[in-house]
């Protein structure tokens, strides 16, 4: 039994070690396109052109006007968590989306996603972007006023070397401390319980990602 737990853990190490050379490229690759598009655009400038840059997200959709609302409901699993069944949109929108649940497991969206590559954010983020960080194959860690200070603090070290993750207060939520990937959502009693590892296991990068290898990174972040 030793020996299994060993390997589960060698293998997800490995597995988040990956991800994050990974993401160490792709941050590369955009500083390069970074300088790349400034100097397209001094040139488009100087010629009299306006040109305008559509969101980095790799899903090109048009941007709506308005947020369609998630509709469906939640499923419990014999584990725990509870799944989302019913339709999750994912349009690029511009005006504010009521979301059913708190946090949102998913639905349309604004165009410029949180950081999420083991970003700690003291202070609540805005719904519309972390869900973009959802659909990028992100979870979400989220804490209400409830939580004790301890745990706070163990859940931030984890996040911190975890890539594909963000972590911010939520006092709109029900519970003490709520796990959120898309499409999916758990609570866990405190920073040791064993639900917390199964599920970053799961759903950091996992198969529910609608753009698995999207960027965690050069989006917003406060």
């Amino acid at each position: 039994m030793g020996s299994a737990n060993k390997t589960g853990s060698a293998a997800r190490k490995a597995r988040i070690e990956e991800m994050r050379r990974t993401e160490q490229v792709r941050e590369r690759r955009n500083r390069f396109l970074v300088i790349g598009g400034s100097v397209v655009a001094v040139v488009a400038l100087v010629a009299g052109g306006v040109f305008v840059v559509k969101s980095q997200s790799g899903d090109d959709k048009e941007t709506a006007a308005d947020g369609k609302a998630a509709s469906g409901h939640f499923v419990t699993g014999a584990d725990g968590v509870k799944t989302w069944k019913g339709t999750l949109g994912r349009t690029h929108v511009t005006k504010t989306v009521k979301y059913p649940t708190e946090p949102p497991v998913g639905g349309d969206h604004n165009q410029v996603w949180m950081n999420c590559n083991g970003d700690v954010y003291t202070k609540a983020v805005d719904n519309m972007n972390a869900v973009h960080s959802l659909e990028h194959g992100a979870v979400w860690v989220t804490y209400n006023s409830k939580a004790s200070k301890a745990d706070v603090d163990a859940l931030a070290a984890k996040v911190k070397k975890t890539p594909y993750t963000l972590m911010s207060p939520d006092d709109a939520q029900a519970d003490p401390i709520m796990l959120t990937a898309w499409g999916n959502q758990r609570t866990v009693t405190s920073a040791s319980d064993p639900n917390l590892d199964k599920f970053f296991e799961k759903f950091v990068q996992g198969e529910q990602t609608p753009e698995p290898g999207a960027a965690c990174s050069g989006g917003l972040s406060k």
